[in-house]
């Protein structure tokens, strides 16, 4: 209310920008409204916050008085205070994640569980309190987890198919998150129902069946049947060809020289290069996850939260993902 009280005519705000100056280097005015957008609820409490200094001179002026009694009261100011501890991590987590440059995907899963832990935090150290603001408070907490995991429960071995696979192909986690999944609720990793075992089945399914399956049959052309066309590798003399397609070259760019129009039979040799390439994804799942120099862990707390989230990035791992894929 106050809020646009003082931004109601161009002479009060005048009045409110004079409060601020050779004290700020630069005068602003308080945020009328919350606007539909990430972190807006954030940013207008934090302006008031802010400015609470300013906002009292301002109702100091006689002519004001009639307002004073809507002014924040210390223990509102508190309440305020906490509240912004709470968001805070989430718009660590939404400018972090919007802001960079290079591929985010495989970090999504990692960042649900960030926000579900700081959730499950602030609802442990509220869910004792009987002042009547914190028990808001942990009602407001307690339905805004279950809004995410509204969200999260899409993120199924059916459904998010492709959050898990980034996820696991990322070579700093693999399977780790999963893993430790299954040891919070006491459940053995290797079993059928647990959390490693079905999201690596999926992986592995969505490998053979998407990636595995175009390399099951390699083709061979007659040398009359073969288009003349830069795009097909020289046949032999005996009529036949062999590509010089890498088992372990995970691109897609060989697939033209897989399909030509007229597939005779299957190359001999060529038979088993899907068991490979599936037994090579195993590998890498069972393999040790990468362990870089600069590996951090997400600090969510993080207190420089107004820089630029570029620069907020030493508790993130560093190395660019798609240079790892590529090989």
């Amino acid at each position: 209310m106050l809020a646009v009280l003082i931004t109601l005519t161009p002479g009060r705000r005048n009045e409110f920008i004079d409060c601020q100056k050779a004290k700020v280097c630069i005068a602003v005015l308080l945020i009328m409204d919350v606007t539909t957008r990430w972190n807006s609820t954030l940013e207008l409490l934090e302006r008031a916050y802010r400015l609470r200094e300013f906002t009292c001179e301002w109702l100091q002026n006689p002519k004001y008085s009639e307002y004073r009694p809507l002014f924040t009261t210390q223990d509102e100011w508190t309440i305020v205070k906490y509240v912004m501890d709470v968001l805070r991590p989430f718009r660590y987590w939404t400018l972090w994640m919007s802001k960079r440059h290079t591929v985010t995907l495989h970090h999504v899963i990692t960042v649900y569980n960030g926000m579900f832990d700081h959730m499950d935090g602030v609802m442990r150290a509220l869910a004792k309190k009987k002042t009547q603001w914190k028990e808001d408070l942990f009602f407001a907490v307690k339905l805004a987890r279950q809004k995410l995991s509204k969200y999260y429960a899409e993120v199924t071995p059916t459904t998010g198919v492709l959050l898990i696979s980034a996820h696991i192909l990322d070579p700093f986690r693999k399977l780790r998150s999963f893993r430790k999944w299954d040891k919070g609720m006491d459940i053995n990793p290797e079993d059928e129902t647990s959390y490693t075992t079905q999201y690596q089945e999926a992986f592995l399914k969505y490998v053979e069946n998407e990636y595995c399956a175009k390399h099951r049959r390699v083709p061979v052309n007659k040398l009359e049947t073969v288009p003349n066309s830069n795009l097909v590798p020289s046949a032999t003399a005996s009529g036949s060809y062999q590509s010089s397609f890498d088992p372990y070259d995970l691109s897609s760019d060989d697939e033209e020289y897989l399909t030509p129009n007229n597939v005779a039979e299957t190359t001999p040799g060529r038979s088993d290069r899907a068991a490979r390439l599936l037994t090579a994804a195993r590998l890498n799942l069972n393999s040790p996850p990468e362990a870089p120099n600069n590996w951090g862990q997400i600090n969510p707390n993080l207190n420089d939260y107004r820089s630029d989230p570029m620069e907020i990035s030493s508790t993130f791992w560093i190395p660019d993902i798609t240079d790892w894929w590529r090989q």
